[in-house]
């Protein structure tokens, strides 16, 4: 219980500047609408700045083009077809299985088909009671759509680096944590806690891309928002880091597991590689703290290079299949890391002591 509260608080403190974005955005569009341009269905207006700001974090300016241009396609097909053939049942489903294939033909996104679609239904079915719903359809996604834009990015932009690290920094957290717990399982010799161990690893990897996910969110804030651009060198590092570190959760998942065969099948255990792997989490925890302060990665490079000495010691001794098999996944995901704190490729591999050809 207190783990599902935790974790039910970190995702409320993590979405609560989306909240108050979605409010004030939908709050502002239908005054906007409503009150300074006079429209009488007002009500697309703040249901389109809604969908702006919660549906697409890190997206928000391509899903308000999106948005209008999918509103244009079914305005266009659904009013010169209803113009033509009048409107019905049969009317308005061809009415948007054409506004469908306009959108598919113009190499629309699906939220573009979704906007045609509805907007096509809606001149279909209500426009014989509303005259002339074709303008202030299209006008409510332009005023829903911008006003959101202008919310999260000037009114109330989210901090990038604060979100990175709520979000980033539970799953490195969760993660650093497991690989710990494995390592001392790995040297008591206790298979059950190590296989639990896994069981978590494979849990937190499953979860990382929604704390990965915002990162997008934060890239465009720091890119777009006069107000947070000088956060902009921290959020690059995070988004150059992500898919390094994603390949190091995998490959240390796999590690483990290896490392679990070892126990299981009674081969001797590699000497050095619990302390490998304790090493490997506390570099991936200094490499994030060193992100958070806009620092070079030396601490965390040490730590992962203290980890390959150890590794290279494991490597020494006397090592069965499995035992081969988890050093080099070990390998693999020190690598990842250096990469991760900005090591290319080649330099990496060397250093993590893998064949030049990896």
């Amino acid at each position: 219980m207190r783990r599902l509260g935790r974790d039910t608080y970190d995702r409320l403190r993590g979405y609560l500047v989306v909240a108050l974005q979605a409010g004030l955005a939908a709050g502002l569009s239908w005054y906007v609408a409503h009150d300074v341009l006079g429209a009488k269905q007002a009500l697309f207006a703040p249901a389109a700045a809604v969908g702006t700001v919660a549906a697409s974090l890190g997206n928000r300016v391509r899903r308000t083009a999106e948005l209008i241009g999918g509103v244009i396609v079914g305005v266009l097909v659904g009013q010169v077809i209803i113009d033509l053939i009048g409107v019905g049942p049969v009317q308005t489903g061809f009415v948007v299985a054409l506004a469908i294939s306009t959108a598919v033909a113009f190499r629309g996104s699906g939220a573009i088909i979704v906007q045609a679609a509805s907007t096509a239904v809606l001149l279909g079915t209500v426009s014989p009671l509303h005259q002339h719903l074709a303008l202030p359809r299209t006008l409510n996604a332009l005023v829903g759509g911008l006003t959101a834009v202008v919310v999260a990015l000037l009114l109330l932009p989210l901090n990038p680096v604060r979100v990175v690290h709520r979000a980033a920094g539970t799953t490195l957290d969760a993660f650093t944590t497991q690989l710990t717990a494995a390592a001392t399982a790995l040297s008591e010799g206790d298979d059950v806690r190590l296989a639990e161990a896994l069981g978590r690893l494979s849990a937190v990897e499953q979860s990382k891309q929604e704390g990965f996910g915002i990162l997008g969110a934060a890239r465009e804030v720091a890119r777009l928002s006069p107000w947070r651009r000088r956060r902009r060198s921290v959020v690059q590092r995070y988004q150059h880091a992500a898919e390094h570190l994603d390949r190091t959760y995998a490959d240390s998942r796999e590690m483990v597991r290896w490392a679990l065969r070892v126990l299981r099948t009674g081969e001797p255990v590699p000497d050095g590689l619990a302390a490998s792997i304790e090493h490997l989490g506390q570099a991936v925890r200094l490499l994030h703290r060193d992100f958070i302060t806009d620092r070079n990665p030396e601490r965390g490079l040490a730590c992962a290079e203290q980890a390959v000495r150890e590794v290279d010691r494991a490597a020494a001794g006397d090592v069965r299949f499995a035992g081969q098999v988890a050093i080099y996944q070990q390998r693999v995901a020190l690598s990842a890391l250096m990469q991760a704190a900005g090591v290319q490729r080649p330099d990496a591999n060397r250093r993590a002591g893998l064949p030049s050809q990896d």
